[in-house]
């Protein structure tokens, strides 16, 4: 039996149309069942918040309620790992942020790798840090403080909201790229932290404009720089960090994830729902009183700022000797 040409562009043709109606199929009959939305954190944080607003909005276009399940501990790693370790079926998502990045050098026995184990859905935000003193350190300007934290090395308490968040991680990459020493003092959550920053127990902290700008136009704490590329809007006298150290950036982001081998079908119908959300204007709005602006791309985007961000703090964990806390 001999095959006409026309007949083998036919099945040629079928062959590349197979996979993507098969992924079609997927996305159209996804989801069937309410969603998990994993976060690692307890609830009222930053991550916490932008999981319950995103996954509102996104119970409607999939028809489907969205749980948010928060599961703190191990430095974020117990909800890491029951997300990369639950069924590859688009039941269970993660609301992440730089922390599994951070995680994957400072503890040395996980049981999964994340860049590895996690299929990127789509970042979501990115939010800036605000580089914190009290009032009681002389020093006006962010040169004079790196040259009075130079002159009293390991004298200077730096506080954050726990070992390998990233207000510690921020800190220890300024000590690394500006070239001081400061004492870094964990605290179970931020809350804590900037009690004792207001107090002037500790002198220098890097924390959201959320939960440090009542206490900046307060004058209770004096702002030197944002840890982002660019001036903050609603601090536009406040230069960066990177106008005085070279290269430094230290912004928080946040994103969607699955486990790996996820559908296909799912990840895109999901990234492109997300974004649908990401670019209302109401949205925009919420996430910017959050002290953050949103974040859309594509699944491919969002999987290389995991992986840059992993490389990156690796760095650091490494330069600072940091270990579990």
């Amino acid at each position: 039996m001999t095959c006409t040409r026309r007949s083998v562009l036919r099945l040629a043709a079928s062959a590349v149309a197979l996979p993507v109606l098969s992924r079609l199929a997927e996305a159209d009959a996804y989801p069937a069942r309410p969603v998990r939305l994993i976060v690692s954190f307890a609830a009222g944080g930053p991550t916490d918040i932008l999981a319950r607003l995103i996954g509102e909005r996104l119970a409607e276009p999939l028809g489907q309620p969205i749980i948010v399940d928060n599961r703190p501990g191990a430095g974020g790693n117990i909800g890491a790992e029951a997300v990369v370790r639950a069924a590859p079926d688009g039941y269970t998502l993660m609301m992440i942020d730089a922390t599994p990045t951070i995680s994957a050098t400072i503890y040395e026995k996980l049981n999964f790798n994340f860049v590895r184990d996690i299929a990127p859905v789509t970042s979501v935000a990115r939010q800036p840090q605000v580089m914190l003193i009290h009032p009681s350190v002389p020093a006006q300007t962010l040169p004079e403080f790196i040259e009075y934290a130079k002159a009293n090395a390991g004298k200077i308490n730096m506080a954050s909201a726990g070992t390998g968040t990233p207000p510690h991680m921020a800190g220890e990459l300024f000590n690394m790229m500006a070239g001081v020493r400061l004492s870094h003092i964990p605290y179970r959550g931020t809350g804590a932290a900037m009690a004792d920053l207001v107090g002037g127990h500790v002198q220098v902290a890097f924390f959201g404009p959320l939960s440090s700008l009542q206490y900046i136009k307060a004058g209770t704490l004096r702002a030197l720089a944002v840890t982002d590329r660019k001036r903050l809007t609603i601090l536009p006298d406040v230069p960066t960090v990177g106008e005085y150290v070279p290269g430094f950036e230290a912004a928080s982001w946040f994103g969607v994830g699955a486990p790996r081998n996820t559908p296909s079908g799912v990840i895109d119908r999901l990234n492109r729902e997300i974004n649908a959300i990401l670019a209302d204007p109401t949205i925009i709005g919420r996430i910017a009183e959050l002290g953050a602006e949103t974040l859309q791309g594509s699944p491919v985007d969002f999987g290389q700022l995991i992986s840059n961000e992993t490389e990156k703090w690796a760095r650091v964990v490494k330069f600072a000797g940091i270990k579990p806390g």
